[in-house]
């Protein structure tokens, strides 16, 4: 799903919100977490999951193409755990799919 699909199912759930009212929500939902993650704050949506910033000490990796050592500097990274509905939801969706094996 896409955010245009996000927005779409959402003008489309509440029929009183028109497409760019709906925008406008998805916007500002994402931005709100975007910016308590930015402050180092955790985000819990109860029924969905949380975000929160993991730590990625500095490392020194390769560069693919000519191999040579790169230095890759410490930086946070936000992370998504999904709560327990969530998981049980997927879990109980996918139980009767046979698995895709990755590409």
């Amino acid at each position: 799903m896409t955010r245009t699909d996000l927005i779409a199912a959402v003008a489309s759930r509440f029929p009183t919100l028109t497409v760019k009212d709906a925008d406008i929500a998805v916007k500002e939902i994402l931005d709100a977490i975007g910016s308590s993650l930015a402050q180092g704050n955790r985000v819990e949506i109860r029924g969905f999951g949380s975000f929160r910033l993991n730590h990625l000490q500095a490392r020194t990796s390769r560069n693919p193409r000519t191999g040579a050592a790169v230095s890759v500097p410490a930086k946070y990274v936000p992370h998504f755990t999904a709560g327990k509905e969530l998981r049980e939801r997927v879990q109980a969706s996918v139980k009767d799919i046979p698995l895709q094996q990755a590409a």
